[in-house]
């Protein structure tokens, strides 16, 4: 394991590894404990009691946080005629079809979310091999396939979320900036954590939401606790 640095130490002394804190806690001391010099992402890893193996206890979707990430997505939208002006008129960065994925199989990847109609889906599959391990491919649950893409691509720069249980039954998703007021991250915190209990699966057995810990992005994290969060929320 890489040796910590000596600011990294420092700001871990003012966590309590063994304490469970209400999130308004669990945010201001992330903050607290943050050294770098650039505006860093605070981040929310939730560990799921679900078996991601079996197709009934998946977790896919997407949500839009009501205060944005910080972060400006870069808007790639495979899409014709009419809807392709949809498109550019909503403000996607970029716009077209066949171009776009020639353009991709040469190593293009100077975006961040892909919007597909679902007509164009024939060609946009033969990207999967690129697309598929990078987390890329348009998906209609996480409403990345549809015919409505100036909603779609509203949503997005508005700081809509992508969440997806991995392996290990954890889901990690970004909640805003350090420069973001406390509240602000509260919120968006809140609009996730309220998400994932309405898509809990119903096959899901024992205690749902094992832990819970917050980030930023090189500083340590910090354990939440979701009975203090449920009662205070």
């Amino acid at each position: 394991m890489a040796k910590k640095g000596k600011k990294y130490l420092e700001a871990a002394k003012l966590v309590d590894r063994s304490k469970a804190y209400s999130v308004a806690e669990a945010i201001e001391l992330v903050k607290k404990a943050n050294y770098t010099k650039f505006d860093a992402t605070v981040e929310v890893a939730f560990r799921l009691g679900v078996d991601p193996k079996k197709a009934d206890q998946q977790i896919r979707g997407a949500v839009v946080l009501p205060n944005g990430t910080g972060k400006t997505q870069r808007v790639l939208v495979f899409a014709k005629g009419e809807k392709a002006k949809e498109a550019e008129a909503a403000g996607a960065d970029y716009v077209g079809d066949s171009d776009y994925i020639n353009k991709i199989q040469q190593g293009w990847f100077d975006f961040d979310v892909i919007v597909a109609t679902p007509d164009m889906m024939g060609e946009v599959g033969k990207l999967g091999r690129v697309l598929g391990p990078k987390g890329l491919m348009p998906n209609p649950k996480t409403g990345t396939v549809t015919f409505d893409v100036a909603k779609a691509v509203n949503e997005i720069k508005a700081g809509k979320v992508e969440y997806r249980v991995d392996k290990t039954g954890n889901i990690h998703v970004p909640i805003g900036k350090v420069s973001f007021e406390d509240q602000k991250l509260v919120e968006n915190f809140t609009t996730i954590f309220e998400t994932l209990l309405k898509v809990k699966p119903a096959a899901a057995k024992g205690t749902y939401m094992k832990n819970i810990t917050v980030t930023t992005t090189m500083g340590p994290g910090v354990k939440v606790d979701p009975a203090s969060f449920a009662v205070k929320n």
